[in-house]
């Protein structure tokens, strides 16, 4: 009989890809985000102009996503997650760098990215946005959501590809063996991540052109509720497949990620459900 090692998937990828003008490093990390962003902002692109939204006001809104998503989903990690270790090193929670003992430093990157934050930097970001270009917020919300799980999936690929946030070990024959971490077989949560948010994408972009060939416009507020329902539902029971991101967590009946997930699950049933009874109050 072949023990679960055997069946299972030794991954070890080097997460550097190369290095620009031979000091920079480039990893796949930071490229799959970019890769992501940059699908999921055609997309966006192309509902603007379903809308019949000006390029004018679609050119700014790359600029606020980045930096909504970046500084949000950093700030994120480092309080939800590392607050014990950054509270010391708090240069290093806004510069890609490690500072090191004798006082030089080295560049790691923005190694510690919580979806979370993420999520949270985004929706103020739009916020700013739209009170900038007085387009209506829930409608760039519903824009942005049919193309958020596309953005998600490269993620989560990119942390499979960084060997992080890392499943609990089985016997699974699909098992990855994480051999940057330890020899132990793995739920390769990430992957299990990256494939529901890809459906999740797929079934967006279905109600977005059956609302679009039917002409029938669903309520302000619909998609967005139905991203956040859906990714945190998911990322709620992801989490019992998964390994705690910090000690603190051992001894919490749910873990940080379920317990931050539980607000926005709340909300996206407020509203696919509620919010457009309110605007009918309102009418």
């Amino acid at each position: 009989m072949l023990s679960p090692l055997l069946l299972s998937i030794n991954w070890n990828p080097d997460p550097e890809l190369f290095r620009l003008f031979g000091s920079i490093p480039i990893h796949y990390y930071g490229l799959l985000w970019v890769v992501g962003i940059i699908l999921a902002g055609f997309i966006v692109q192309r509902e603007y102009r379903d809308r019949r939204i000006s390029d004018e006001k679609f050119a700014p809104l790359f600029f606020y996503c980045i930096v909504g998503i970046t500084l949000g989903a950093r700030l994120g990690h480092c309080f939800f997650y590392g607050w014990e270790y950054f509270q010391n090193h708090p240069w290093e929670i806004i510069f890609p760098i490690h500072f090191l003992p004798d006082g030089s430093w080295k560049w790691i990157g923005y190694r510690g990215l919580a979806s979370h934050g993420g999520t949270l930097g985004l929706i103020i970001a739009l916020w700013l946005y739209c009170r900038k270009t007085k387009i209506h917020y829930m409608d760039v919300m519903d824009m942005i959501a049919v193309a958020a799980p596309i953005a998600a999936c490269f993620i989560r690929l990119a942390n499979l590809m960084n060997s992080e946030i890392i499943g609990k070990p089985t016997d699974v024959p699909w098992a990855f063996v994480f051999e940057r971490v330890d020899m132990l077989p793995r739920h390769p949560a990430q992957l299990y991540e990256a494939i529901a948010y890809f459906i999740f994408f797929i079934g967006m972009i279905y109600l977005y052109r059956k609302g679009q060939k039917q002409q029938q416009r669903y309520h302000r507020g619909f998609f967005f509720g139905l991203c956040l329902t859906e990714i945190f539902i998911f990322r709620f029971f992801i989490e019992f497949l998964k390994e705690n991101q910090a000690d603190f967590e051992n001894t919490m009946d749910f873990n940080m990620g379920q317990w931050l997930s539980i607000p926005f699950i709340i909300a996206g049933i407020y509203f696919m459900f509620f919010y457009r009874r309110k605007q009918t109050i309102k009418k």
